[in-house]
């Protein structure tokens, strides 16, 4: 029997775009890109015992929001003086703009966490960064391999993503498509933030590598895993052994789930690529009127046609 997919409008199958695109997102105040900031978060609250399901409401609402306000989230919004009530507004005037495709209970879920999102950021301004295990700042640091084949050469595209960002997407293209797979968005999106633990210690060099290691692959990354798996508290630590074993097939809900996000978020990044490549000044004068209407946009366009341009 075919294992049960997604299904996927074309609003839904944007909007995992829009999402991995807070990869590419940094900001002045802090470092990193949205999302390897969103992953560091994601396992200081595991670590500091916050439950998987509550961790992965915040983080996808987070995400949804971002995927149209990019680095404004609520911590900006509110260190520049809005109301928080006014916080929450402006947070689901973005979700309300991108969630249309998804499940009705993952967009419930989504816009009952905003207000939540927002007492987090009021409590987190006056903190310090929470700690977090060494592995979390490994995979910040671990370069993904790029596209690679037995026997054939790699294909390096710059910048490239890191192991952070990578499990960020699947844990939260994951966690949003839960609902439509029957599987818990918590366990997929902590499976989804887990699922690269080896490669805090192994870089990475892609399929083509993991041929060449041939039998000692398996034994290689079970090593490396229960290495990382003992620097984490008893209680996450047992959870992420049990969800790793789920990595190995699409027959459960949770294994559909993860391996439905993991192989859209490799293949959405070549299309980034593939994207950023193609891209003409064509399509930032005409389609995303990067001139847009405005009292002085005729003397732009003046300049422009002055400057040949």
């Amino acid at each position: 029997m075919t294992a049960r997919v997604p299904e996927f409008s074309s609003a839904g199958r944007d909007l995992f775009r829009e999402i991995g695109d807070l990869k590419r997102v940094r900001v002045a105040h802090a470092a990193g890109s949205v999302a390897q900031r969103s992953f560091i978060r994601s396992w200081a609250a595991l670590v500091a015992g916050v439950d998987q399901g509550r961790v992965a409401g915040l983080e996808c609402a987070a995400a949804l929001a971002g995927a149209r306000l990019a680095g404004i989230d609520a911590e900006v919004l509110l260190a520049g003086g809005v109301p928080g009530t006014d916080v929450v507004e402006v947070l689901e005037r973005a979700v309300r703009q991108v969630a249309g495709g998804l499940h009705p209970g993952t967009q419930q879920r989504a816009y009952r966490m905003l207000p939540e999102l927002v007492d987090r950021a009021s409590e987190g301004a006056a903190g310090d960064e929470p700690p977090t295990p060494p592995f979390v700042s490994a995979l910040c640091r671990q370069p993904r391999a790029g596209a690679t084949a037995p026997g054939r050469p790699r294909l390096l595209v710059e910048p490239p993503e890191n192991h952070a960002e990578h499990c960020w997407a699947v844990a939260v293209y994951g966690a949003l498509l839960a609902d439509d797979l029957g599987a818990d968005p918590g366990e997929t999106f902590l499976l989804g933030l887990a699922h690269h633990l080896h490669n805090a210690a192994l870089p990475d060099a892609g399929f083509a590598g993991d041929t060449l290691l041939g039998e000692h692959l398996d034994a290689l990354v079970h090593r490396l895993t229960e290495q990382v798996l003992a620097t984490l508290p008893a209680v996450p630590a047992t959870r992420v052994r049990a969800l790793l074993r789920l990595r190995a097939d699409a027959d459960t809900p949770v294994g559909r789930a993860f391996h439905a996000a993991d192989v859209l978020d490799r293949v959405l990044q070549v299309h980034h690529h593939a994207r950023a490549a193609g891209f003409t000044v064509e399509q930032a004068l005409v389609e995303l009127e990067i001139v847009h209407a405005g009292p002085v946009t005729g003397y732009q366009h003046a300049v422009l046609a002055a400057a040949g341009l």
